[in-house]
């Protein structure tokens, strides 16, 4: 085995996190096995797991040497070496060049998640729409399965404490029809009994407040992971594990959960509206 740089461990972040299950899928995909790759390409065990969990880093050359061992596609190449090129200031981008619900970097870190805290000001939260009422708001059918998807990943046994803080103005909203909204509001019902998920509703008498603004959701996770924020755009999403970044969004959703009501509350809200778009539905 070739002598190896020694690279200490490091405390991983969302992007290289996001770098090394990119390079742990196209090793699968291959259908190696990691001791494979590892002797074939002269590397310790030890090297290539700390690679594949994104806490140790590495050169372009050796992850481009990885990739080209797994016979890895152009695109995959691609990408994934934009990924590595990229500073790690502890922001990173994500253009939606498909459906923005399959970005790696979303999926990988909602399923390791500890707690998961969900905030849009005028729709209510993606984490807690139906398929109906995502296909309405978006257009798009995929995108709307796809939503559905990560909801079910996040209900999965021993999955992260979810919080969807729903402002009251995205229940009077009507996308795409009553009969949407009904279904829409009684899975919000249907939802207050879940284990581990809390829809809350901050109600239209709650004071304005600069924390209602955007969107946003928060994760945390098990020590020593930072916790991880990401907004959603238009065109990306932004994920942020900087420090100073990630203490605002800790600050926003504290104030966030000073406005809503309490469980119960929010139920009886969430029932009157159901109520409300059902009778106008008869």
């Amino acid at each position: 085995m070739q002598h190896e740089e020694k690279h200490p461990t490091r405390l991983s972040t969302a992007r290289s996190r996001e770098l090394g299950e990119e390079l742990r899928r196209a090793r699968q995909r291959a259908g190696m096995s990691s001791g494979a790759v590892s002797e074939a390409l002269g590397w310790s065990l030890g090297k290539l797991s700390k690679l594949e969990t994104g806490s140790r880093g590495t050169s372009a050359w050796e992850i481009g040497t990885l990739l080209g061992r797994c016979g890895a596609d152009k695109a995959t190449r691609e990408r994934v070496l934009a990924i590595a090129s990229e500073p790690d200031t502890g922001t990173f981008l994500r253009r939606h060049t498909a459906v923005p619900d399959d970005l790696l970097a979303l999926t990988l870190h909602e399923g390791t998640a500890r707690t998961v805290t969900a905030y849009e000001p005028v729709t209510v939260p993606s984490l807690a729409q139906t398929e109906d009422y995502a296909h309405a708001l978006t257009g798009d059918r995929d995108l709307a399965r796809a939503r559905v998807a990560r909801q079910e990943n996040l209900r999965r046994a021993g999955g992260p404490d979810t919080l969807v803080i729903v402002h009251e103005v995205a229940l009077r909203l009507v996308v795409g029809s009553r009969e949407v909204m009904r279904d829409q509001l009684l899975r919000l019902v249907l939802m207050c009994g879940w284990t581990g998920f809390s829809p809350r509703v901050i109600p239209l008498a709650a004071p304005g407040h600069t924390a209602l603004r955007h969107p946003a959701t928060l994760l945390t996770f098990g020590a020593p992971t930072r916790p991880l924020a990401y907004t959603e755009t238009d065109t990306a999403t932004v994920f942020h594990d900087d420090p100073d970044a990630v203490t605002a969004y800790q600050a926003k959703m504290r104030h966030l959960q000073r406005l809503v009501l309490g469980p119960e509350r929010s139920r009886d809200v969430l029932v009157r509206w159901a109520d409300a778009y059902d009778r106008e539905n008869r």
